[in-house]
Formats: structure tokens, C-alpha cells, sequence
């Protein structure tokens, strides 16, 4: 049997309360592991930048209800 997938649903990043938004920024920050280079970069300065890059349209917030998972991905139309 073949199962739909439901299409994932953008969150407005404010649209969340202050403190989902700052779980959701820092479970994205933390899992992503990027590397940023020769200087250390602390967890707040990471969620600051994606906070930003949410403000500027650049990235969103996605839910997909089929694996109950959030993320953050970046807007194609940058």
C-alpha cells in the first residue's frame, strides 16, 4: 500500500514563541556541526547568524508532519 506524503509546511520563524524559536535555532546549530573556520565561534553567535539569515528571508523554518521533524534549509530564490 502506498502511503502520500503530506508536503512540508514553512513555519514563519515569528510566529514561534521566543523560546521554540531559540530550541529550534539551537537543535539546527548544534546537528549541523559546520565548520567555521580558525576562530571559534560560540553556540549564541551561531544562532544569531541563522536568526538572521530567517529575518532576511534567506533561510525558513520547515515542518514535515510525515517524519515529524523540523529544520531550517535555505531559500532557493536568494
Amino acid at each position: 500500500m502506498e502511503t502520500e506524503s503530506a508536503q512540508p509546511i514553512v513555519i514563519p520563524h515569528r510566529d514561534l514563541s521566543e523560546s521554540a524559536l531559540r530550541g529550534v535555532l539551537e537543535s539546527f546549530v548544534l546537528r549541523e556541526g559546520t565548520d567555521y573556520g580558525e576562530r571559534e565561534v560560540s553556540l549564541d553567535q551561531k544562532v544569531a547568524q541563522v536568526l538572521r539569515q530567517l529575518e532576511r528571508g534567506e533561510a525558513h523554518i520547515i515542518f514535515d508532519a510525515t517524519l515529524e521533524t523540523i529544520d531550517i534549509v535555505v531559500s532557493k530564490n536568494r
